[in-house]
């Protein structure tokens, strides 16, 4: 892996949509809060940060998910988000995504590359 990566847990850690794993990113120079989570198979990363005001989306630690455990939601305001995408799918968010974070699994460890506005 490059010297640019920074590991995140073992892949082990993400169980299919089950809890999500945060950790600390940077974004824009500066340190923010993130996390992430397994859903159809594949690791997908965001800032934690809804995208109708800034605050947490998690209700318990690594709980983001919603009670059928397809979309993310926001505890505070029950903005909803596509866990593939983080596209906007009701909710007070206005259409407005989850920030997404460039993660890689490799080597039974996910990796966090930055954000995909780098």
């Amino acid at each position: 892996m490059a010297e640019d990566t920074c590991l995140i847990c073992a892949a082990a850690d993400l169980e299919e949509a089950g809890k999500g794993v945060r950790f600390e990113a940077e974004y824009f120079g500066e340190a923010a809060p993130a996390f992430v989570l397994r859903f159809q198979g594949k690791v997908h990363a965001y800032l934690n940060r809804c995208a109708h005001v800034p605050m947490e989306l998690d209700w318990r630690e690594g709980e983001f998910f919603g009670l059928e455990r397809r979309d993310l939601i926001c505890s505070t305001h029950g903005a909803s988000y596509a866990a593939d995408t983080g596209k906007c799918l009701g909710g007070p968010c206005g259409n407005t995504p989850l920030v997404k974070l460039r993660v890689k699994e490799h080597g039974g460890s996910v990796y966090y590359l930055g954000s995909e506005d780098d």
